[in-house]
């Protein structure tokens, strides 16, 4: 009778085992967090740009054949245009947002003076700036989307310089390119994960230069003699734009582009 008791026992524990183990509930496996996407700076770009540019002439005209002041004289001229062009460069970003970058860019544009009188009463002088470019070394910190950046390096501008005899006609006309150097400041976002737009200021100092024009014998009523001019300029440029990027590695960013 015992062992039946025992094995009847026995065998409503096994029966209700099963029950009991459905009632343990298994916790759900959490999803794991979703990946932090940073921008990447990393890369290379190529866009275009569109903004102003003013400039100043500081000129010194000093007669080769001996003081004079009915020619000699020193004057300065200001001059302003729109300017607009292309650059392109590559970004590296590292240690967190820190950014390393190289940039060229150029700018057309058409600054141009004219002035009666400057020189002398029967004299007009005239001026062209008809493009400016650069090649600087970026040095920045990104917070996300956002770079702000200083830039500075070399700097070339092309221009014309002209001087005329009203009754007689050109006395004369140089074309000439100028070297200097560019420092200026800017901020950059990101709009997408490959379009960035840029704001930037550039300051452009190109010294002074001293070119040597001579006088045409018909405007010099028959005698050849020149004119050594010291043009002393400087340039700022205001520019707003938009880069296009490719070839953008991961860098030290953490996942993809947002």
């Amino acid at each position: 009778m015992k062992k039946v008791l025992l094995a009847t026992l026995a065998f409503a524990a096994l029966a209700a085992a099963p029950a009991a183990a459905a009632d343990l509930r298994v916790p759900a496996r959490r999803p794991p967090p979703p990946p932090v996407y940073v921008f990447s700076w990393t890369g290379c770009y190529i866009g275009g740009n569109v903004g102003g540019l003013w400039v100043q002439k500081d000129f010194n005209i000093l007669p080769s054949f001996g003081p004079d002041p009915f020619f000699a004289e020193s004057f300065s001229a200001n001059a302003s245009s729109v300017a607009g062009g292309l650059q392109a460069g590559c970004n590296y970003q590292f240690a967190g947002g820190w950014v390393l970058g190289i940039q060229g860019d150029y700018d057309w544009t058409d600054a141009h003076l004219d002035r009666a009188g400057a020189v002398f009463a029967s004299f007009t002088d005239s001026f062209s700036v008809k493009s400016v470019a650069s090649v600087t070394g970026r040095v920045g910190y990104a917070w996300g989307g956002f770079l702000g950046y200083v830039k500075g390096g070399a700097a070339w501008e092309r221009d014309d310089l002209n001087f005329s005899f009203i009754p007689t006609g050109a006395v004369a006309t140089l074309s000439n390119t100028r070297s200097g150097w560019t420092v200026g400041i800017g901020g950059e976002y990101a709009f997408t994960n490959w379009v960035t737009g840029f704001v930037e200021y550039d300051y452009y100092d190109f010294g002074t230069n001293r070119d040597n024009l001579v006088c045409g014998l018909v405007a010099c009523f028959g005698n050849t003699f020149g004119f050594p001019v010291e043009v002393r300029e400087t340039k700022s440029v205001f520019k707003v734009g938009l880069n296009l990027l490719w070839g953008m590695g991961a860098g030290p960013a953490i996942g993809p582009r947002y």
